[in-house]
């Protein structure tokens, strides 16, 4: 797990209140990640079944009971620290930024839900690879938490991110049933990118509101009329692995954070908890969709 020394912690609401930053040094960043790799590589666990959620068929069963390949185990283990990276936002969103206590219900109700289908995702990935996330707290930019338009330009630029690189794992993954997971994922992320925009609408007069514009990963100002503003969901040209390191290296390291003009005095936690879907129908039950 990454440690950040004279780096204050920020732990749940209910013991602290705060807001944090920073960036990450792809030197420091891959060389982090070489090393989880291999000691992912030498251990070479299976996936782990929990619950019926893994009831695969078939041959893609046999394949899936026989353990992760190289290439599978890494995407996986990226896509733990985005789920990580995303449960840590919503939960931070939801306890400390002041908008969210002036916004509708349903929105309210989207930040909350969304949080519950990030932390399950995460706890899927988990499963199947048997290692938690290599990166346990997390850096933002400044006014993250305090300012409404910091804090869905970030979220959306996350969701973009992670849109993009579960499309990644539909191109890259070895076997049909984890491209079938990742769709499935990546189905999630673009419904919480959408819902991001809708809250900027909603935003009080006296949180900066409404926000009529959010910048996402493109580094482009977009209006929020419509949320839904996508014909096709964006790649942002994404083919490697690289790619996605790259854009959460701000977000997991200290000294990347600085190169990227985050705020590093303070550090969040990842905390997992047990999710709670808000509809049977909607939770996972096996890599096959069945």
């Amino acid at each position: 797990m990454n440690t950040a020394k004279d780096t204050e912690i920020i732990v749940p609401a209910e013991d602290n209140r705060s807001d944090v930053s920073s960036d990450l040094s792809r030197r420091s960043f891959f060389r982090n990640a070489a090393v989880v790799g291999a000691g992912l590589a030498v251990a070479g666990a299976g996936l782990v079944t929990t619950a019926p959620a893994l009831e695969a068929e078939g041959d893609d069963a046999a394949a899936a009971s026989s353990g992760l390949v190289a290439g599978d185990r890494a995407i996986l283990i990226a896509a733990e620290i985005a789920e990580a990276l995303a449960v840590t936002t919503y939960t931070n969103i939801i306890n400390l930024a002041p908008f969210f206590r002036h916004i509708p219900d349903d929105d309210q109700n989207y930040l909350v839900g969304a949080r519950e289908e990030e932390m399950s995702h995460y706890a899927l990935e988990q499963s199947a690879t048997g290692e938690d996330s290599p990166f346990d707290q997390f850096f933002y930019p400044h006014g993250m938490f305090d300012n409404a338009q910091t804090t869905l330009n970030t979220l959306v630029t996350l969701e973009d991110a992670f849109i993009a690189a579960y499309l990644l794992g539909v191109r890259n993954f070895s076997r049909p049933s984890l491209r079938l997971t990742s769709a499935r994922i990546m189905g999630i992320e673009s419904d919480h990118r959408t819902l991001a925009r809708v809250v900027g609408g909603d935003v009080a007069k006296q949180d900066g509101g409404p926000i009529t514009s959010i910048t996402g990963a493109q580094g482009v100002k977009e209006s929020i009329s419509p949320p839904n503003n996508n014909g096709y969901e964006r790649t942002l040209c994404w083919t490697t692995l690289t790619q996605v390191f790259n854009a959460l290296s701000p977000f997991v390291n200290k000294q990347a954070a600085q190169a990227a003009g985050f705020n590093i005095s303070k550090a969040y936690v990842f905390h997992p908890f047990v999710p709670k879907l808000p509809n049977p129908l909607g939770e996972f039950i096996s890599f096959t969709g069945c």
